[in-house]
């Protein structure tokens, strides 16, 4: 075997999946997954731990895998992070703990994300029981939001002996992981419902259907139901829309709308009629992870589906393994192209949309270099729906029915990085209300974060209460 290069992971072929919403990718098998742990060279000061925002023991887990101690290596994850079964699919480990990979300086990196997958999906299936043994501190924490930073945080610290009770407002636990990633990504039964009941099994209490700042406040919460504190993990729903003419046309919708009513309406199973406006011929304005997701679905429901951005290739904020299923799969990139009008006919609805081709002038704030229109090279598109996804801002219902909780002018709430406490006393917050529209990993990391803020927190407010 070639020690330079990964062992490769099996996917399903383009063309086949592109008609289904079955997961993409399949995994290693257990004599690839030992195969590919004997490339980690076991580094001394391991730079993949650091690169890893929730501190997993890397080389310690891929050691074990390598041994065959599959079992040992699902413990050792399940110390530092609730969801391996998630991040070993959606993390981008590219930029975290393998692209600090040694091996990767000469060669390619330790697949790190489709080993931690193996095992997770492994201990799922030889049914392991993580078990938690802490004694119960007698203090109370709500969760609001049962994403991965709220199911991170609520794991934590029921294993620090707390009891915490996660308030979604939706029907499901998982927020992002049940209602945003496609199934082709992250399938929903089997890995995220059995992710979401290991952290039940910590003695976390999940209560659905609840709005916190409609059902109930925060105020009510600690005050009148009694919780020693809040940690607010409650995501970034509100989409951005560019305001441009047509834009409130039918057939126009946010990505965070597409994405929900499919896997709302659970339009990845065959045997379920899903009332679902798709349309012949979609365009997906951005070119993020979220606009892969999509532009990948409408496809599968039988779209001609292009990806409209304002600037190059090398400029697309999306992972490289997404754009590149997302090629192979058959979507449409129109690139350096930026919307100016969304037509409609007579009846409003979606009839094409304007576009205005772009070229690449000086880096802006971000590094990137700026789109800039070229004049008169304006065109129309033929199409019958187009998804807006520009990003995501937090939802204000929260910090609007809180008192003395600070916001940002963009609306995401303040927070301390080292301990996630808010501008008010006993109320901690992480991930996307924090910091606007970003990865899974990072909002776990704010939860883990928050956890043991709220720790140091709570032992004070016991200490002075003696």
């Amino acid at each position: 075997m070639d020690m330079m290069k990964k062992i490769p992971v099996t996917e399903q072929e383009p063309l086949v999946r592109a008609k289904n919403f079955k997961e993409v990718c399949l995994g290693y098998s257990e004599e690839e997954a030992v195969a590919e742990a004997a490339r980690c060279l076991n580094c001394k000061n391991p730079r993949c731990v650091a690169g890893c925002p929730v501190s997993i023991d890397i080389p310690a887990f891929i050691q074990a895998v390598k041994e065959r101690e599959f079992e040992r290596a699902a413990q050792i994850i399940a110390e530092s992070s609730a969801l391996p079964a998630v991040c070993g699919r959606v993390c981008p480990q590219e930029t975290q703990c393998e692209g600090v990979c040694v091996r990767g300086i000469k060669g390619e990196a330790v697949a790190i994300g489709k080993l931690e997958r193996f095992v997770a999906d492994w201990a799922r299936e030889h049914k392991v029981v993580f078990e938690n043994r802490a004694e119960k501190k007698g203090q109370k924490v709500a969760v609001i939001g049962s994403g991965p930073a709220g199911l991170t945080c609520a794991g934590d610290l029921a294993k620090l002996g707390y009891e915490v009770t996660i308030f979604e407002a939706l029907h499901e636990p998982g927020g992002v992981l049940v209602y945003g990633i496609p199934e082709f990504r992250l399938p929903k039964d089997s890995v995220v419902a059995h992710e979401v009941d290991n952290v039940r099994k910590l003695g976390v209490k999940i209560e659905t259907d609840t709005i916190i700042g409609k059902s109930v406040s925060i105020d009510e919460l600690m005050d009148e139901e009694g919780y020693d504190a809040v940690f607010i993990g409650s995501g970034a729903g509100l989409p951005m829309f560019m305001n441009i003419p047509g834009e409130t046309a039918s057939g126009v919708f946010s990505a965070n709308e597409f994405l929900t009513r499919n896997n709302l309406m659970k339009a990845f199973r065959e045997d379920y009629d899903t009332p679902i406006h798709c349309g012949k011929k979609v365009a997906v304005v951005g070119g993020g992870n979220v606009a892969m997701d999509a532009a990948r679905t409408a496809l599968r429901l039988g779209a001609e589906t292009h990806i409209i951005y304002r600037r190059s290739e090398a400029e697309l904020p999306a992972r490289v393994e997404e754009v590149h299923h997302a090629k192979e799969e058959g979507i449409i990139f129109d690139l350096l192209t930026n919307p100016t009008e969304i037509l409609t006919d007579e009846n409003g609805w979606v009839k094409g949309i304007r576009v205005i081709h772009m070229e690449l002038g000086e880096p802006d704030a971000s590094g990137r270099r700026r789109p800039v229109p070229i004049k008169g090279s304006e065109e129309e598109i033929e199409v019958d729906t187009v998804i807006m996804a520009l990003g995501t801002s937090p939802n204000p219902l929260i910090s609007s029915t809180t008192k003395g909780l600070d916001t940002t002018r963009k609306g995401c709430i303040v927070a301390e990085e080292a301990s996630g406490q808010t501008t008010r006393e006993g109320v901690f917050a992480g991930g996307d209300a924090v910091i606007g529209a970003a990865t899974v990993i990072l909002a776990m990391g704010a939860g883990k974060t928050a956890a043991q803020g709220i720790d140091a927190y709570l032992r004070k407010k016991a200490e002075n209460a003696d």
